[in-house]
């Protein structure tokens, strides 16, 4: 009798809700999800073509942080980071063939962190570096401290490969390439990856353990794939791809001309085949969106949005022809900047993107803040839960990312900040600093460097100072880490030995 009057108030309250009631716990769980070479063409960041509802919809129910900056953009590096709350010059991780133990090996992860608190940290696809597409359905760079469980999955995105479009005969995970698939959602790495993390939250709705459930999409890093339906939604004739002259170069420090030049194969791309990239990328992003709106409608589903706090990013910016470049590594807005929204119990939507600067090391000791844990001593991100009490709040006033680039004749280090309004950018390279300066009050695209203007001397100087003590801090080593392993070899790649065909 007792368990039919559970059952009816269970029914009851779905009803009225729409969800099932949440799990009983004083602890918050986490749902952190974030895909790879995501840039800000979302509807929630104002893009006027990005069909992104799910995103849009997750926006409208927390914080929208538009001034956010990874610490490396690149992959392996910027993954490191974020899942460390340490910097790159900490980590010493600044290639992508780098395991995070080779070079920090006492560190405590975010999910070690959950782990240790005694909840259940599961990763479900890419959360550390992968090579994309090659290492689809392989643990790629993983750390097993990191996770109780992980998923790996494999669709039929990778299986039919051999379908795609691309700038080069031989494709890998750095070349321009695209397909308009065959077959539903449920049939793609990412819809699989989906489908496992929606079982996850079925069976953490019925043992009410605690968890850091961490879901990484495989997308939209190229190859851009997605169902035939998702190219569909847009029509390709929208899609404008900016120019960039080689006059242009001449106005910026030549390490970072040669970032935007670095592959030639997408340089001066023919008009319509560039939308037809363009058009492609953004069809992706929207298969990713729903990919996302099938975990965000489970989590409401169980009743565990009700002590699940959501964490969406992305692991660096993406060109899409700005500067004349496609991809990223570059330390320009296009490179730097990615999405980052947080909702969940207790997060008030702010009906406003808030643009104070924000950093993914900073996503660290938010979460523990969230769920009212101690951060660990070694961590050099700041928490920005007062920017989610208060927009008005100051959590930093500058978003730092940093970038090596191999001039031909050795490395080039470059440094940038970027501000609420200026972004300062230095190069050195053999013992000669160059820079560049951005005013986005007149200039978002970053393509008038007013680092020599007369007019903006005070602000070049003052900001260099902003900087240098940046590039200090960020090279401290952190209380309480551990070892840190200098100039540790990236893992080779095996050589791939294939029999001739017949």
């Amino acid at each position: 009798m007792k368990l039919l009057k559970i059952s009816f108030l269970i029914l009851f309250f779905i009803s009225l809700t729409g969800s099932k009631p949440p799990i009983s716990s004083d602890k918050l769980n986490v749902l952190f999800i974030i895909a790879d070479d995501l840039n800000c063409a979302l509807g929630a960041y104002g893009d006027p073509l990005a069909i992104t509802p799910n995103i849009d919809k997750l926006a409208k129910m927390g914080v929208v942080f538009g001034n956010t900056h990874v610490q490396y953009p690149l992959c392996g590096p910027s993954r490191v980071s974020l899942m460390t709350g340490l910097y790159p010059d900490q980590t010493k991780s600044k290639k992508l063939r780098l395991y995070v133990r080779q070079t920090i090996p006492d560190v405590v992860t975010i999910g070690q962190k959950f782990r240790k608190e005694n909840y259940h940290s599961v990763r479900v696809g890419k959360i550390y570096h992968y090579h994309n597409p090659r290492d689809i359905g392989t643990a790629g760079h993983d750390d097993s401290y990191t996770w109780d469980r992980t998923v790996n999955p494999y669709g039929r995105d990778k299986i039919e490969e051999y379908k795609l479009k691309g700038l080069k005969s031989k494709l890998d995970g750095g070349t321009l390439s695209w397909l308009q698939a065959d077959g539903n959602d449920e049939e793609q790495t990412d819809g699989i990856g989906a489908t496992e993390t929606i079982g996850f939250l079925d069976e953490f709705s019925k043992s009410g353990e605690n968890f850091f459930l961490a879901f990484g999409l495989y997308r939209p890093h190229v190859p851009f794939v997605a169902p035939k339906k998702y190219f569909d939604l847009y029509d390709i004739n929208d899609f404008k791809v900016p120019q960039s002259t080689d006059d242009y170069l001449n106005t910026i420090p030549k390490p970072a001309a040669i970032s935007v030049r670095r592959k030639k194969e997408q340089v001066d791309l023919d008009s319509d085949l560039a939308k037809e990239i363009k058009h492609a990328y953004y069809a992706t992003t929207s298969f990713v969106d729903a990919q996302i709106g099938r975990v965000l409608d489970k989590l409401k589903e169980t009743g565990l949005d009700k002590n699940t706090i959501v964490v969406f990013t992305s692991d660096h910016g993406y060109h899409l022809g700005e500067h004349g470049h496609w991809q990223k590594q570059t330390l320009f807005e296009d490179g730097t900047r990615v999405p980052l929204i947080i909702a969940g119990p207790g997060i008030k939507n702010n009906k406003e993107i808030i643009n104070n600067p924000v950093e993914l090391v900073d996503l660290y000791p938010t979460i523990m803040d969230l769920v009212q844990m101690q951060t660990p001593k070694f961590v050099s991100g700041k928490s920005i839960v007062p920017l989610l009490e208060n927009s008005a709040n100051i959590v930093r006033e500058s978003a730092l990312t940093e970038l090596q680039v191999n001039t031909g004749n050795g490395i080039a280090q470059g440094y940038s900040i970027k501000t609420k309004r200026y972004r300062l950018s230095q190069w050195e390279y053999k013992g000669v600093k160059a820079y560049e300066l951005y005013d986005h009050f007149s200039d978002t695209s970053e393509l008038t460097n007013l680092s020599e203007y007369s007019g903006y001397q005070k602000i070049r100087d003052s900001l260099v100072k902003i900087l240098d003590i940046r590039i200090l801090n960020a090279k401290k080593v952190p209380l309480g880490l551990g070892r840190q392993i200098n100039n540790a070899k990236p893992w080779q790649e095996p050589k791939i030995i294939r029999s001739k065909p017949k």
